[in-house]
């Protein structure tokens, strides 16, 4: 008997491999890597099934969804299955919604998945998830299989997924989904920050202005068995030295002049919830005192108080500079920054993982467009050029703000150099918080040149192996090298070379 015809379109080799396993023998699998040959198959074979992998996409999904259509109209009988993040585009959902789509939205771990894939090609048959399946699920996505066999019985009628909330589990991989980088360097420090995140632990972020360590604060609260509770964050840059200490720990009824009643600091609104003490270099030397107790003991007293309160929430601190420096100066205690650093992340500068750039650029594209209700239909080559050899010392927060402005400035749908600001299409760089770091037009004369092409180089490679998709065959080609020369490279760089 011939098999039914199931193409998978997927980039995520290690899901190919569960998939093929898993359904070698109930369907004859075509691997595609792109929406288009998943079409072209449609148009040249009898098709029984689809499943599509949109997860991690860098667009809107628009041009996936038109595919979709199209796919849809070649082949309306074919059971179509759509596998994305639990943050949906807004198009697809739509389509998903409007039509007999499948639709999956996140998973927790490759037996997950595979059982509802099950239900939905198999609606009148028991599906059955093995032992041996579970336990190889793929530590990208896993949460540690269940040892058990899963069974889902037949008569129970196949739902849509419902959409998760606050009280079910957390993804314990939000971190690494929903921080977008396609450096290598940025995703081996998000993995061990996604295990650090789960327990509970003070974690230091250092890294500069608008480059991501508030967004990363509020994914550590996620993933953690604190995210249903309050997640507080304490700026400690923008308030006043005498007052930090109240804004913290709160004061009792006539501590200072101004305290006309009680006042519960962070620590206490916050419950079990988290805190972000951000900008923490600025505290006093008797404010880290105060604060290494906290992170110690959890003990603390309210100004003018003698009771004693425990902290129950946890700490997540922030700086736009090393501490480090601060330490051999004599402003930043020893203590504190010992207890601090056992679990510091350095958050790159967006000028440091250039093949963000466009990614990110293309993310606040569509959703600038969409708050301003501004169609852009095309985005101009040398926009995007602009954009990538500009260093961006205000990070990710000058490029979203840059991305507004050219969107509202935007005509005929068409987004050009030049509805980006002058001094981005002139080169002039403004100087970066980090005072260890001159960015200008023109290089310092003290850099050597190996270093600066050593840079450039790297870059390169990173890029050509992003737009291929990490095949090193295809990058070698791009770059007119040989993949021995480009495997030499990679570990000179110290880039992955395991994929």
């Amino acid at each position: 008997m011939e098999l039914p015809t199931l193409i998978l379109d997927t980039h995520d080799t290690v899901l190919q491999q569960q998939i093929l396993a898993h359904f070698k023998k109930t369907f004859h699998l075509i691997l595609c890597n792109n929406l288009e040959d998943c079409h072209r198959h449609c148009r040249e074979q009898t098709i029984d099934s689809v499943l599509v992998d949109l997860r991690f996409l860098i667009s809107g999904g628009h041009q996936e969804d038109h595919l979709l259509e199209l796919i849809q109209n070649t082949v309306p009988d074919a059971e179509l299955i759509m596998l994305t993040e639990e943050e949906c585009p807004e198009i697809l959902e739509r389509r998903a919604a409007c039509s007999n789509i499948l639709h999956i939205k996140g998973f927790a771990s490759e037996a997950e998945l595979l059982l509802e894939i099950d239900s939905c090609l198999h609606p009148d048959e028991e599906v059955v998830v093995t032992k041996s399946l579970a336990m190889n699920s793929a530590p990208s996505n896993s949460t540690g299989g269940s040892s058990m066999e899963n069974k889902l019985p037949s008569h129970l009628p196949v739902e849509p997924k419902p959409e998760r909330n606050v009280s079910e589990p957390a993804d314990s991989h939000a971190i690494t989904r929903r921080f977008e980088t396609n450096s290598h360097e940025m995703k081996l420090m998000l993995n061990e920050l996604e295990i650090a995140a789960q327990h509970d632990v003070t974690v230091l972020l250092i890294g500069e202005t608008g480059a991501g360590k508030t967004y990363l604060s509020r994914l550590i609260h996620d993933v953690s068995p604190r995210r249903n509770e309050p997640f507080l964050n304490v700026a400690c840059g923008a308030l006043p030295n005498d007052l930090i200490e109240s804004e913290l720990f709160g004061h009792v009824r006539g501590a200072f002049t101004s305290a006309h009643a009680d006042k519960d600091g962070k620590f206490l609104a916050a419950g079990r919830g988290t805190v972000l003490l951000d900008e923490i270099d600025v505290l006093g030397p008797e404010q880290q005192v105060k604060l290494l107790r906290v992170i110690e003991t959890g003990e603390f007293e309210p100004i003018g108080s003698n009771k004693t309160h425990v902290n129950q929430a946890r700490l997540v601190v922030a700086s736009n500079m090393d501490l480090q420096p601060l330490v051999e100066q004599g402003k930043f205690r020893p203590d504190l920054y010992y207890r601090l650093n056992m679990l510091k992340f350095d958050v790159l500068p967006l000028r440091r993982r250039k093949a963000d750039i466009i990614t990110l650029a293309n993310d606040f594209v569509q959703q600038m467009s969409t708050k301003h209700k501004i169609v852009i239909d095309r985005i101009d080559e040398e926009f995007m050029e602009a954009l990538h050899s500009y260093p961006w010392p205000g990070n990710v927060r000058e490029l979203e703000n840059v991305i507004r402005r050219a969107v509202i400035y935007c005509r005929e749908g068409v987004l050009r150099k030049e509805n980006l600001p002058s001094h981005i299409l002139m080169g002039q760089v403004g100087p970066t918080n980090d005072p260890s770091v001159v960015l200008g037009h023109a290089k310092n004369d003290s850099e050597r040149l190996g270093d600066q092409v050593a840079v450039t180089e790297k870059e390169l490679i990173e890029q050509a192996l992003f737009k291929n998709n990490y095949s090193r065959t295809n990058t070698a080609k791009t770059l007119g090298i040989s993949r021995v020369t480009l495997y030499n490279k990679m570990k000179k760089y110290g880039m992955n070379t395991k994929k």
